[in-house]
């Protein structure tokens, strides 16, 4: 079966709309945008479209890429110190000379909808509550429950150990009682740990996972998007090959990256 992310996250957007549309104190997100990279402009404009959508007010903040960092932490101080802006997001990447540990230290956690500070990532590692939880792996297991895959007691594996997703994708596992291996660049014998995973989580940005490599009926999901030589999205799974074999698998597009813009959507309006 196709995990359908894109008529999930639809479903999802449209709860949200709903539940703003009963209240009277809205959300506000503050986005700050550094520099001139067409993608980070793209991704911009998506997340205040879809944001303005369901009812939260959204302001960004544009600065030059040549920008002194004491401008952005002077900016994101007086945003943690207004009551009226709940969420904030920094748009990665950041130019150089600009610290992003330093950017994103300096968040409130209560309004860090990204879950990137140190105080989130650790509440979640320890297993205590973040306020916010990472989109994208928080996604994931949206659609999981959405299609009812049970998750406690599964072996999981994660392909990939970015703190983005790879690594509170276990750790949000691991919280579900799931048993978990994380593989990488320097995993031995990744193609046998594949084959005895009952999920499988793959987000390194290349076609790593073939129809051999996976066992019967297993849940897989690609984080993975890219395009290929011809130019046409592709994600981490060889999708032709292995959902013959998969008991469940997300499409690209249209599987994780929708449910990643619902997760932070979820995020903005729990600010």
């Amino acid at each position: 079966m196709i995990l359908d992310g894109k008529s999930v996250s639809a479903k999802i957007i449209e709860e949200l709309k709903a539940s703003l549309d009963s209240r009277e104190i809205k959300p506000c997100l503050a986005v700050i945008l550094v520099g001139d990279d067409p993608a980070s402009r793209v991704y911009v404009r998506n997340k205040k479209k879809k944001a303005e959508y369901i009812g939260v007010r959204t302001d960004i903040f544009e600065y030059p890429s040549d920008v002194e960092e004491s401008v952005i932490l002077n900016k994101i101080e007086e945003l943690n110190n207004n009551p009226e802006i709940t969420a904030i997001l920094v748009q990665m990447p950041l130019p150089e000379h600009i610290s992003r540990d330093k950017i994103v230290c300096s968040i409130s956690p209560k309004k860090d909808v990204d879950c990137f500070t140190p105080e989130n990532t650790g509440r979640l590692s320890i297993g205590m509550e973040p306020y916010f939880y990472p989109a994208t792996p928080q996604g994931i297991l949206m659609l999981l429950d959405v299609y009812n895959i049970p998750v406690e007691g599964k072996h999981a594996v994660v392909i990939g150990r970015s703190n983005i997703v790879g690594k509170p994708m276990a750790q949000m596992l691991l919280n579900r009682n799931a048993t978990v291996t994380v593989c990488h660049s320097k995993t031995e014998n990744l193609e046998e740990i594949i084959k005895t995973a009952d999920i499988v989580v793959s987000a390194v940005g290349k076609k790593i996972v073939r129809c051999k490599m996976v066992k019967n009926k297993s849940v897989i999901i690609d984080v993975g998007i890219y395009r290929d030589s011809n130019g046409n999205l592709t994600g981490d799974i060889d999708f032709e090959e292995v959902e013959p074999v998969a008991g469940f698998i997300t499409p690209v597009p249209g599987g994780v990256g929708p449910m990643t813009i619902a997760s932070l959507m979820y995020n903005i309006v729990k600010s």
